[in-house]
């Protein structure tokens, strides 16, 4: 019979730089525009159009729910194809579609344009990104090739935000989306055309009485489940620290420019958290290490109603927040590589994605109300709660035998 193999292709030894630097650039200018631009964006958009912000905002929970929806058929198409092709026209959708939110004129217009985003966002983010990895590179370089393209890419944020409120103070938000689009098209779309060449994982011929286990297998596995459990909750505390960090610190006396330079601290102490993770990961499991920083993000979420009052206070409890603020994206690859092996990753990945995706849409939506019905530290209580629960499943998984069956 036949398998893919991408271990086959790393074999060699080697790690694909070409891939990796490319990968870094795009899914920086991916995350930049297609996420965190519109923040920068809301208002004017939202005034422009004369919608609510949480309409507006409704937009953004569209899109992720539409790359949930795809995130299986796009893991099956990894796995079988590789990501040349899904990427470009990944790249091609995105920037057509960056180009058509330029002109919408009516909240219909806008939601099925971030139909489209998410079809895109699907297409060319991480997930894909880290299958191409996989599927490229020896066993014992992934999770530097991983790191490489995560601490690029969580600097997304730092340059798109300030960029793309430059170019609405200069040309309006209507002709920045124009230059965003332009900027998708010329960077990413050649990249992946040219860079992802010869990336597919490759097909050998085995024994019939070998054959490899079908993806679907982790639906059999408790610990699958736990993995799932743990993810889907620290997403969704992440997510809600996210959306109403800057509102919460500024209910606790805090101006809004010291509350933005506060949260400004996640994305910085994110990349140092990569780091921290890569290094420990040659004396320990991926798992424990991951564990420990989400138990030390739900203590530092716990501390910040009691000490976050002070500046220096919650500096504290952020900076041990941020170190696990960027744990998931090269965890979650890295865990499901430990546990299942390379055969069907993306499928694999693609299933885990479907229930966190759907988590980081709905948790900020769901984190207004009960911030509306009860107040923000019952809701930040309850997002440190989620991280001691997350990381209580992801330690359990540990000693939950992977089973067989296909």
């Amino acid at each position: 019979m036949t398998a893919t193999t991408p271990a086959a292709v790393a074999g060699r030894g080697a790690i694909r730089r070409d891939v990796v630097a490319a990968l870094a650039v795009t899914t920086t200018v991916g995350y930049g525009v297609l996420y965190y631009a519109f923040s920068a964006l809301l208002e004017p958009m939202r005034s422009d159009l004369r919608i609510s912000a949480t309409t507006a905002t409704g937009a953004l929970t569209v899109a992720s729910l539409t790359s949930a929806v795809l995130a299986i058929p796009v893991g099956r198409w990894l796995d079988q194809r590789g990501g040349h092709g899904l990427m470009t026209a990944g790249s091609i959708v995105a920037a057509g579609s960056v180009l058509a939110w330029s002109q919408v004129h009516t909240t219909v217009q806008l939601y099925a344009v971030f139909v489209a985003i998410g079809i895109a966002s699907a297409m060319v983010l991480y997930p894909p990104a880290f299958a191409v990895i996989v599927a490229s590179t020896a066993p014992h370089r992934r999770t530097t090739a991983l790191l490489g393209i995560t601490l690029v890419a969580g600097l997304a944020s730092s340059i798109f935000i300030p960029l793309t409120g430059q170019l609405i103070h200069a040309d309006g938000w209507r002709q920045t989306l124009v230059i965003l689009a332009g900027v998708v098209a010329v960077v990413t779309i050649p990249l992946h055309a040219l860079a992802l060449r010869r990336t597919r994982p490759v097909v050998t011929s085995e024994p019939a009485r070998q054959p490899r286990p079908a993806p679907g297998r982790v639906l059999h596995d408790p610990g699958f489940w736990l993995l799932a459990t743990a993810f889907v909750l620290h997403t969704a505390a992440l997510a809600v620290v996210g959306v109403h960090l800057v509102t919460y610190l500024t209910r606790l006396g805090h101006q809004p420019t010291t509350a933005a330079t506060l949260a400004g601290l996640l994305g910085l102490l994110s990349v140092t958290g990569r780091i921290t993770v890569t290094i420990l990961r040659r004396w320990l499991p991926m798992t424990a290490i991951t564990a420990a920083l989400i138990t030390l993000q739900g203590v530092a979420l716990g501390l910040l109603p009691a000490a976050g009052r002070s500046v220096a206070g919650a500096a504290g409890c952020l900076i041990a927040f941020g170190l696990g603020f960027g744990v998931a994206s090269i965890a979650k690859p890295a865990i499901l590589l430990d546990r299942y092996g390379d055969h069907g990753y993306a499928t694999i990945a693609g299933i885990l994605g479907t229930p966190t995706s759907i988590a980081a849409a709905i948790a900020p939506l769901a984190a207004a109300a009960l911030a509306g019905a009860l107040g923000y530290t019952p809701l930040i209580l309850t997002a440190a709660a989620a991280c001691i629960l997350a990381a209580a499943a992801l330690a359990t998984s540990r000693h939950i035998p992977t089973r067989a069956e296909a």
